[in-house]
């Protein structure tokens, strides 16, 4: 989808004064929370690297790199990927419940259940020590929607 297009529709979504189906509503901001929540994921995931560099000779570009390097990590080299999926959560579940239509927690929830199988696929995929598996996947999920949705209804 065209930065265009999403910016239209993030418009119509926003404009109080456009009437719009309460059902195409609730789809497009679903969509869109998912695609801000990646965007706000990638953004960190991506800053990330510049504020602690990875390991020396770590090549962190393929996932097959980063499965041989993670042995080297300590805990600082992943806080990133835990704000990140936490925020991207966050953000993603904050604008369904400011902006949907219904079903607002609902939706919210549906947030946090995509973001969280996929911090379950890389789990299962990289070898990523037990207490970063447990904390990115108890807080950075769940949790995280149900604060977004919390504080998106009172915006």
């Amino acid at each position: 989808m065209s930065q265009g297009y999403m910016a239209l529709i993030i418009f119509a979504i926003v404009n109080h004064d456009y009437i719009m189906n309460p059902i195409l509503k609730n789809i497009l901001v679903t969509v869109c929370g998912l695609f801000i929540g990646a965007f706000a994921n990638m953004a960190l995931v991506i800053a990330g690297g510049f504020v602690v560099p990875p390991p020396a000779g770590v090549d962190l570009t393929t996932p097959e790199g980063l499965a041989a390097g993670m042995q080297f990590m300590q805990p600082q080299h992943f806080l990133f990927p835990f704000l990140a999926h936490a925020l991207g959560t966050f953000v993603g579940a904050w604008f369904i419940a400011r902006f949907a239509a219904s079903f607002k927690l609902q939706l919210a929830l549906l947030i946090g259940a995509l973001f969280f199988v996929g911090g379950l696929q890389m789990v299962m995929e990289l070898p990523s020590p037990m207490w970063f598996n447990v904390l990115d996947l108890g807080v950075a999920y769940f949790p995280m929607a149900l604060l977004g949705y919390m504080l998106g209804r009172k915006a």
